[in-house]
């Protein structure tokens, strides 16, 4: 089988090229190891104990930033580091910098390479609103001096629409002398000035330190929106990284393109973008059945930009599930989602949850894209909806890939043969192609930890259902369950109580439906599965349909797990069906935190699932 990772030589010597934004004809694929508040999956420590798994199926591994920030300096607080404090500074809440250093050479040495979450739209003072911590270090590797300097006297290097020049608990306001924000503003830390020539100077001096002294091969460049393009560009052409992505939250094609162009310097582009509007389609399909959504207009399906899409499922925004609401998660059908974002041009980017819990199958969907040969401009062949489903054909260097998601996705497969399912999907590759490789990959269950005391008793017919942060405590949670013979909670929605049987330590309230004899009513059903809802005001909350399982334990993402000593016969899903939940539509903090109304202070929110800001 054709591998990419093999020579390392060879890989190493590519990671040290620079290529314009993103290399072209690249085949690999990236890992974001972290999700919010992954203080013990994502220290350097545990990743480096990963690396011979990890390296195997990625070639980029995107972590958090890595610089001290200002709680953990004073109080070993932990925070995700968009409260970015030092630059040169790099012994942080997820390891020390020597711990760092071991981890990026590590997987290097295994043609892996690290990409830094780098946040220069704003920066948090050491110890007050606007006291930038002055920076003077010898790099232990290259020798250099490596030096940042602030004006903390004018503050020239800050925004002067800046909300700290307004505030008059600031301490700075009326104070602050730099230019107007090149982009929005972010309300919380101080937006830095890119057109003032010291910041150039400063950003420029902590990128080659990332690069050329930390060991780092690329940069994933937070809030882009917070600052014009060009200035990436800027930066991208002074220090010449590999890999470079930004974060343009926005689900408009358009938009996106408009970034990408932005961060031209002498007519070429230089840093690719997450494919956003892939995300949203990705969303509209896999929760709501909408798959002609797949079609839409977005990166990975252009056939210019495609070499500029990083492709994604879900992030350590979009994927926290204790606050779903404002951050719009695949909330099931996480393979199936997997399998088509693995199956496009583009580079993926698979998050660390999805392949904690989906590993088995993330790992023969990546063998399968190698086996391809895909790679983020190859050509797709077929991108077409079904009444229930999704086909997509695309042609790779070595073979083409034919995914069908959904019921109802029927296409020939003559010449081709399966390589991969799972719920929802079947992935074929071309009849020729050697697949011991991908069927070798060990049975990887997911090990799911059952809270204690939970009881199936003998014949009983029910589930156990774990609401979302979300759903608060609600009064009464009903469950709607029914196969292709009988609906069994009365037949008429949403079904019968739920009783509440416990209390996770976490806050989350665990409810369980048990079937009584007289709510059996013989029917005539399509399908089969369970639905959990609730009543939110004058709204119906529910969960998407799930397969149903005797005794098993649900989460919004789907069964989990089931009640050991459970009899049962786990079946596979007739569709995907339609969510018909109720829409997400409030106004959230970017911590989550649910709002009663439109936000009157100015400021970053999430509206609609997209970061949206406030003047």
């Amino acid at each position: 089988m054709k591998r990419f990772y093999t020579l390392i030589l060879m890989t190493l010597a590519a990671l040290g090229t620079f290529a314009q934004g993103w290399p072209e004809k690249y085949d690999g694929v990236m890992l974001q190891g972290f999700y919010w508040d992954s203080y013990a999956d994502s220290d350097w420590k545990t990743l480096t104990n990963q690396a011979d798994e990890l390296s195997k199926y990625f070639n980029l591994i995107w972590i958090p930033n890595s610089g001290n920030t200002s709680d953990f300096y004073h109080s070993h607080r932990k925070t995700m580091g968009y409260d970015p404090c030092f630059w040169l500074n790099h012994n942080s809440c997820w390891g020390t910098e020597a711990e760092l250093r071991d981890m990026i050479r590590t997987f290097r040495s295994k043609g892996t390479g690290f990409v830094e979450d780098v946040v220069i739209n704003h920066k948090n003072g050491l110890n007050a609103w606007a006291d930038f911590a002055q920076e003077n270090v010898t790099g232990p590797i290259t020798g250099k001096t490596y030096k940042v300097e602030w004006d903390n006297t004018n503050y020239s290097q800050i925004c002067s629409t800046d909300e700290a020049n307004r505030n008059p608990n600031s301490g700075v306001a009326g104070r602050i002398k730099g230019a107007a924000d090149t982009g929005d503003d972010f309300d919380g830390f101080r937006d830095l000035d890119h057109t003032n020539a010291k910041t150039q100077e400063n950003v420029k001096t902590y990128l080659d330190f990332l690069l050329e002294d930390l060991g780092y091969v690329g940069f994933r460049y937070d809030m882009v929106k917070g600052y014009a393009a060009r200035y990436t560009g800027l930066y991208n052409a002074a220090v010449k990284p590999q890999f470079s992505v930004g974060e343009f939250w926005d689900g408009n094609k358009n938009n996106v393109t408009g970034w990408i162009e932005g961060t031209k310097v002498d007519g070429k582009i230089q840093s690719a973008a997450f494919d956003f509007p892939l995300k949203y389609a990705i969303n509209a399909a896999f929760n709501s059945g909408q798959w002609d959504r797949l079609a839409d207009a977005c990166l990975s399906n252009d056939p210019y930009y495609a070499r500029y899409a990083v492709t994604f499922v879900d992030n350590h925004d979009t994927g926290r599930y204790n606050h779903n609401e404002g951050n719009a998660p695949v909330y099931g059908y996480v393979e199936a989602a997997n399998a088509f974002m693995l199956s496009m041009p583009g580079t993926p980017c698979v998050f660390l949850p999805h392949w904690q819990k989906h590993k088995r199958a993330i790992k023969q969907l990546i063998l399968t894209r190698h086996a391809a040969g895909i790679d983020n401009q190859s050509t797709i062949l077929k991108a077409e909806a079904t009444a229930e489903g999704f086909i997509l054909n695309v042609q790779g260097s070595e073979a083409k890939l034919l995914l069908l998601c959904g019921k109802k996705a029927e296409y020939s497969t003559n010449g081709y043969q399966l390589a991969v399912e799972g719920e929802g999907f079947k992935l074929y590759i071309s009849d020729d192609i050697d697949l011991s490789e991908v069927k070798g990959v060990a049975d990887l269950p997911y090990h799911f930890t059952l809270p204690a005391g939970l009881k199936v008793n003998k014949g009983e017919r029910c589930a156990f259902f774990e609401a979302p942060e979300s759903w608060g405590n609600p009064t009464e949670v009903s469950c709607w369950n029914w196969d292709k013979t009988a609906n069994y909670t009365q037949g008429n929605w949403p079904g019968t109580k739920c009783e509440q049987v416990l209390t996770m330590p976490n806050g989350r309230h665990v409810y369980k439906w048990t079937m009584a004899t007289s709510d059996k009513r013989n029917a005539n059903n399509g399908n089969e599965g369970i639905i959990f809802s609730y009543q939110n005001g004058s709204d119906r909350v529910q969960t998407k349909d799930m397969p149903f399982i005797n005794g098993g334990y649900y989460t919004e993402e789907g069964v989990q797990s089931t009640i050991p000593g459970v009899t049962t016969s786990i079946a596979q899903p007739h569709a995907l069906a339609s969510e018909n939940g109720a829409k997400r539509q409030g106004w959230y903090t970017l911590q989550g935190q649910k709002l009663s109304q439109k936000p009157l202070q100015s400021g970053v929110y999430i509206h609609d699932g997209m970061k949206k800001v406030v003047k």
